[in-house]
């Protein structure tokens, strides 16, 4: 059984799509457990902001049918994939990490995890002494040395897996 961690972030009823998706998330993986929850601005578009977390689970599937049953999740929470890409969604679901594998498709790990603060940083929250396939460094020191003076975070108080 395989490790993975998944970041998802919603902007349109975040809370709803963000429940919902974790809900199906417990129906296809295992042991899951939750990083904080962080409000972030939208990156690379003018909207409302995003509620942003990263789930660690484990599975029984291999990263392609990972990263299939993340998209059907979002389409069973009405993501649209027809407008620009940086743009409002009700649920965004990327497969970071999977053990300490490295794959071109999908894309393992995320190149997200180095670039934004909001992948990131609930990452090192999650799992600090967690280390970078590729660059063989903790989230931790990660973290420690990003520069997030740009993208700037706050947590929200909120579990997401109660009713």
């Amino acid at each position: 059984m395989a490790t993975i961690w998944i970041s998802l972030g919603s902007n349109i009823e975040p809370e709803r799509h963000l429940r919902n998706a974790l809900g199906c998330m417990q129906h296809h993986f295992y042991d899951l457990a939750l990083s904080p929850v962080y409000e972030t601005e939208a990156v690379g578009f003018e909207g409302d902001p995003f509620l942003n977390l990263v789930a660690r689970c484990r599975t029984t599937l291999d990263p392609v049918a990972v990263a299939e049953e993340l998209k059907a999740i979002e389409d069973r929470n009405e993501r649209l994939r027809t407008g620009p890409k940086f743009s409002a969604r009700t649920l965004d679901l990327d497969l970071l990490l999977y053990d300490d594998q490295v794959l071109d498709s999908p894309q393992i790990p995320r190149d997200e995890i180095l670039r934004y603060a909001f992948v990131l940083r609930p990452l090192a929250d999650l799992d600090p002494e967690l280390h970078h396939p590729l660059t063989g460094r903790s989230m931790a020191e990660h973290w420690a040395e990003f520069d997030a003076s740009d993208q700037p975070m706050r947590p929200v108080d909120l579990d997401l897996l109660q009713d």
